[in-house]
């Protein structure tokens, strides 16, 4: 369950140090934008150390690597992968063919390393006007694919706009690349919100990413976490109706009947479908059976 992914620079041992004690879901090592060009060898060094020798409990480790194009991306994976985490985060993604050569060389490293090629997963970092608008080319280009992440910043860039906390500027970006992921049967997470200091600004962004269909969002700020992983959890309220939604269905069943329904409502397979989600992820957080 990745509700919160949080950035960790990647050559700030007091950040790396706590990194599993903070709530997060998964923790990001960025060896890139926090890294300056003359820091990127300390900062794998760094994080190498970190993977080695400490233990951040149940947190997915991501590492974001610098991007195609540049003369550190092939050392990154080179000195990440045998420390086997769980994802890579490439940025600046612009179509396929780039996740394509990023996968063939993860898998030749793979190999060397006595790992099963494909093991370690992509989440990509979709930045650019070109990278949303060729998102499901490239949520669908390989099977490491497990989610497509939206980056606010550069894009907003490369539209020529402002970065506003209304946040309409990327509106369409949102809803194309949310659509982009589920369409290849994936996940999609949303950009993080900057100002650390507005925690009612925060929890409109990320309610408003829920409501478009976000599994989850990144953030820059230990102090965001605890909101992001409470509006992308269920409810109290979600979980009794989704488990309603199964007893009557239950209760249907055993009284022969063929149509189904709940306060007045009918249950069709949509309301079936998000009902088991959320049961699903209720129980991951939860560590409750519930389905």
């Amino acid at each position: 369950m990745r509700r919160t992914m949080l950035f960790l620079p990647g050559n700030s041992p007091n950040m790396i140090m706590n990194g599993g004690l903070l709530g997060a879901d998964s923790i990001i090592f960025d060896l890139e934008d926090a890294v300056a060009p003359d820091q990127k060898d300390a900062a794998r060094e760094l994080v190498s150390h970190a993977l080695r020798h400490l233990d951040f409990g149940k947190c997915e480790i991501i590492i974001r690597i610098n991007a195609l194009g540049t003369p550190f991306w092939e050392e990154d994976l080179e000195d990440m992968i045998p420390l086997k985490p769980d994802v890579i985060m490439p940025t600046k993604v612009s179509d396929a063919s780039y996740i394509k050569t990023l996968s063939d060389r993860m898998s030749v490293i793979e190999e060397k390393n006595g790992l099963q090629s494909g093991s370690i997963k992509l989440i990509p970092l979709l930045e650019t006007t070109l990278g949303i608008e060729n998102a499901y080319e490239i949520a669908a280009a390989s099977r490491r694919m497990e989610a497509l992440y939206l980056g606010a910043e550069d894009l907003t860039a490369d539209l020529r706009c402002p970065r506003t906390k209304e946040g309409d500027e990327i509106a369409y970006a949102r809803g194309r690349m949310v659509c982009a992921a589920r369409a290849a049967g994936i996940e999609a997470y949303d950009t993080p919100f900057t100002d650390v200091e507005d925690l009612e600004g925060l929890e409109r962004d990320a309610r408003l990413a829920k409501g478009m269909g976000y599994t989850g969002k990144a953030v820059i700020s230990p102090r965001h976490i605890a909101c992001v992983n409470r509006i992308f959890s269920p409810s109290p309220k979600e979980i009794a109706y989704a488990k309603d939604v199964f007893e009557a269905i239950r209760q249907a069943r055993e009284q022969g009947k063929g149509a189904i329904s709940l306060r007045g409502k009918m249950i069709d397979a949509p309301i079936v479908q998000r009902a088991r989600l959320v049961l699903e992820a209720a129980s991951e957080i939860e560590g409750v059976d519930y389905r």
